[in-house]
């Protein structure tokens, strides 16, 4: 069996999204471009090993945030947003099944190479779901912060792979809010002008 990893990108002060989060700002204001300016363009190329290593799991586990701006009901036929499909296009980068954690239930969404399932009872349910699909493979947490801070909590990260910017964002959706003590032991630093990609194994 696989293990339970989870990749978030934060600012120096520790915050995975800035404020004032909406649907021209998914990230919040200052923070879209800066925070994953390391995965794109030509800057990618200098951290391809960390990039590929997100998008290698047999399964993830997202927040209602990170698949789209909709926080209520679904909305239904001829409502704003009724037709959307995730922030990623047809084919979403995933290429395994994606459990997104929600409190209303929705029939799963189809697209090229990724299916996402929508969970309405709790992180333990859309982990174990995960890792029964992943089988062998590691199951990967994709954020946000919120979803992280509930899987910390709730004990089920193994690695926590933390990319940080050198950048201060102030106020946002921080990481580690309201989780109990860590043990946390590094076992992977490379650190680049753009990010430090910082590798910690999580013990219990």
């Amino acid at each position: 069996m696989g293990i339970v990893t989870a990749d978030i990108a934060i600012s120096l002060d520790g915050f995975a999204a800035g404020p004032n989060q909406s649907l021209e700002h998914p990230l919040g204001e200052g923070a879209e471009e800066r925070l994953h300016a390391w995965m794109f363009d030509e800057r990618s190329a200098n951290h391809r090993e960390e990039i590929e290593a997100i998008v290698r799991a047999g399964a993830y586990v997202m927040g209602r945030k990170m698949f789209g701006p909709v926080r209520n009901e679904w909305p239904g036929e001829g409502e704003p947003f009724a037709d959307w499909r995730g922030w990623w296009g047809e084919e979403p980068p995933y290429h395994a099944p994606v459990f997104v954690l929600t409190h209303f239930a929705r029939e799963p969404l189809e697209m090229t190479g990724t299916t996402f399932y929508f969970v309405t009872d709790g992180i333990h349910s859309a982990m174990e779901q995960a890792r029964e699909v992943a089988g062998d493979a590691d199951v990967s947490v994709a954020g946000g912060a919120e979803t992280l801070n509930q899987a910390l909590w709730a004990g089920v990260v193994d690695e926590l792979r933390l990319h940080v910017v050198p950048l201060t964002l102030g106020a946002g959706e921080r990481v580690f809010d309201r989780v109990p003590p860590l043990d946390l032991e590094l076992v992977r630093e490379r650190v680049t002008p753009e990010v430090a990609h910082l590798t910690y194994r999580v013990r219990r």
